[in-house]
């Protein structure tokens, strides 16, 4: 392939609504960085572009949850990307967010461009709405039963039991997550996108990316086979980039419309940053671009089909060269559920550990043609077994010899020998098979070819026993040593799109002016030093891991994944205890509705109800707080337990429990009410 004079390269913009994980980075985001670093070493013009997708339903439904503003939500977790990424190594040239203003802006252009055009067409809809919620539904505010595998808790998108796709009217029993009450169908207006018309144009362009990972095209062509459907660009929300159009004040752009549209926001936001404000056009518009998304394989087609159908719709803009997506990463053998907690957060891991251990042990286990699986042993043996015994041992058997024996120079080489010439050839090539497979985006071939040649470096000096030769033959140990110090500094520059945080270490120790950043790649190869170099104060490069810090989160893992397996039990077996009907009549549930609400002062999950039940006023006190906000209790009909004895709650009083469904995994309630309107106090039988 021909070297384009410029690269633009792209992560997928992670979700504002919950920190880093494993599967994030060994999906789209180490591999691009790895990638990008070797092409800064290789001295091409390439720059990195990010931010958080900070737009979308998730994020509403957080919000209303945790009684905040969607807008505060996305600045925690837009910080806390960036200060993880940040300690993690990632080399942004921009992270930006798709909630600011200039997004907004740039995304209002994309949308009134295709409309001029002719590719968007408005649209009658059916859609549910929430009579108690006073608004239309987008997807995800309404779940209930899959029409297809009929599991509980489908969304109105997707079910993630049998993973099909869903229009939210096709839901068994649906209802509204805010509040629980089942929706009416209505009737509104929509803006959408005609793929139809970019299906036969779409499918000429994947025609020529031959090149392209199989999982790419098998997916796109998969899709394609059924014929593309027109598509809405337009929900009913409030928070989101407005509509540009009088009388859609009250919609936003789907978020998948917007969010790609954040590598061009960003890109924008970097020139005017630098000073440069029109150098991005150089890189967005410019056909010698060559543009590189880095995601995962669930970004698939929204990639690879449809954000290239908008880019052609609005006709000034370069397409996707290359979609390096990668398959998903699993954890100890189970698949990742955030939801559920069981993951690896990037901000808690970087508390215990160094960063690089990690990038090493994602690069050389990367999900690139199938999945793979995060094991904290093999974790622990990779940073062990090869970073500390293979890489950091060579290092430093090297250097400490060199700083024993020739007072901390670097020796002068003398003739070379068949075993010496091996060393040097084997350090020359170097540059090109790790550049190699870099370039076609296989970082696990690219880890194991540099670890590879770090191991050949620890047998050359056992083979060459410096240890003898420096009482029987100075001249040859000198040149041994002088060979070893060259490749620490080969390694130094081919670890650091790996092992960044390591290559300044191992750049310091061998004391060298500058940065390891400004070397070029091809100078691995060539390393060498100026006669009578000293080297710096030594350093241990890497840290064994001991058994009781790795046992310490395996046990962790487990006890989230046995506690879900309880609550799931527990949740979902019918108990074999029996009440008689005597028992049953004891208990007086009634209908209440809710009068006042206010969230417990120094509590995440306490809210203060006051209710009526018939003639009488009374108080509660319920853990719902993380589910309801104070606005959207109030005026609720809701069933308590009547005849409960009072109980003092942090000190506050509850006089009667309300009842409420939890979901088997505990991460969702909805409050019980009856269908009908009926007025407060009378009983439930």
């Amino acid at each position: 392939m021909k070297q384009a004079k410029r690269l633009l390269v792209t992560s997928a913009l992670p979700y504002a609504n919950g920190p880093i994980h494993l599967g994030h980075l060994a999906g789209a985001y180490l591999p691009a960085d790895i990638y990008v670093r070797y092409q800064r070493a290789m001295k091409r013009d390439v720059i990195y572009i990010c931010g958080s997708d900070e737009h979308g339903v998730p994020i509403t439904i957080y919000a209303e949850r945790q009684g905040v503003p969607p807008r505060e939500v996305v600045e925690k977790y837009r910080e806390n990307h960036r200060k993880s990424f940040a300690e993690f190594g990632m080399s942004f040239d921009n992270y930006s967010g798709t909630s600011k203003p200039l997004h907004h802006e740039i995304s209002q252009g994309f949308f009134l461009k295709l409309h001029e055009k002719g590719y968007l067409s408005e649209k009658k809809v059916v859609q549910f709405y929430c009579t108690h919620c006073d608004r239309f539904l987008a997807d995800r505010y309404v779940e209930g039963e899959c029409p297809n595998c009929h599991a509980e808790g489908a969304r109105g998108d997707q079910c993630d039991s049998c993973g099909r796709s869903l229009d939210q009217i096709q839901l068994i029993n649906p209802y509204c997550v805010t509040c629980g009450n089942k929706p009416e169908i209505r009737e509104t207006h929509h803006w959408f996108i005609n793929l139809k018309k970019f299906q036969p144009k779409i499918k000429a362009w994947l025609d020529t990316k031959t090149h392209w990972k199989d999982n790419v095209k098998n997916f796109c062509y998969g899709w394609m086979e059924s014929g593309l459907e027109d598509r809405a660009v337009t929900r009913d929300l409030k928070w989101g980039v407005p509509v540009p159009l009088k009388g859609y004040e009250n919609k936003v752009l789907y978020v998948w419309f917007d969010a790609p549209i954040g590598y061009i926001s960003s890109t924008v936001e970097w020139a005017e940053k630098i000073g440069q404000p029109d150098k991005w056009r150089e890189y967005w518009q410019d056909e010698d671009t060559r543009l590189i998304h880095f995601i995962g394989k669930d970004n698939i087609v929204f990639h690879a089909i449809i954000w290239p159908l908008i880019l052609m719709g609005h006709g000034e803009y370069v397409l996707p060269a290359d979609i390096p997506a990668n398959e998903f990463l699993n954890l100890e053998g189970n698949k990742l559920s955030t939801s559920k907690n069981y993951a690896v957060w990037l901000d808690e891991y970087l508390q215990k550990f160094p960063p690089d251990p990690l990038r090493y042990c994602l690069a050389v286990n990367a999900p690139e043609t199938k999945d793979s699986d995060f094991l904290w042993k093999d974790f622990q043996a990779r940073n062990n077994n090869e970073l500390a015994d293979i890489l950091g041992n060579f290092v430093n058997r090297t250097l400490t010899f060199i700083n024993k024996n020739f007072d901390r120079k670097i020796p002068a080489p003398g003739p070379l020998d068949d075993l010496d010439k091996e060393m040097l050839s084997r350090l020359k090539q170097a540059p090109e098979k790790i550049g190699n497979n870099l370039e076609a985006f296989q970082v696990r071939k690219a880890a194991a070819e540099f670890m590879d040649l770090a191991r050949f470096a620890n047998k050359y000096f056992n083979d060459q026993e410096p240890w003898i030769t420096k009482k029987a033959d100075i001249t040859k140990c000198a040149t041994t040593m002088n060979i070893c110090a060259r490749v620490c500094k080969g390694l130094a520059i081919l670890m650091q799109p790996i092992l960044p945080f390591s290559a300044d270490k191992l750049w310091s120790i061998l004391n060298i002016e500058g940065s390891v950043l400004d070397q070029t790649w091809s100078d691995a190869g060539q390393a060498h030093f100026d006669d009578g170099h000293s080297i710096g104060k030594l350093e241990i490069l890497f840290n064994k891991i001991e058994d009781d810090v790795i046992e310490a989160e395996i046990e962790k893992l487990q006890k989230i994944s046995e506690k879900q397996s309880d609550k799931q039990g527990e949740d979902t077996q019918v108990t074999n205890e029996k009440i008689s009907f005597e028992e049953f009549q004891k208990i007086d549930l009634r209908l209440a509705k809710v009068l006042e609400a206010e969230k417990v002062e120094k509590t995440d999950k306490l809210m203060k109800l006051k209710i009526q039940v018939g003639s009488e006023t009374r108080q509660i006190v319920a853990g719902i707080a993380q589910q309801y906000t104070p606005e959207q209790l109030v005026g609720k009909s809701i069933i308590v337990v009547a005849n409960l004895e009072p109980a003092k709650i942090r000190g506050i009083e509850s006089n009667g429990m309300l009842l409420a469904a939890r979901s088997a995994d505990q991460d969702d309630l909805a409050l019980l009410t009856v269908e009908k309107d009926f007025e407060s106090g009378i009983r439930i039988s």
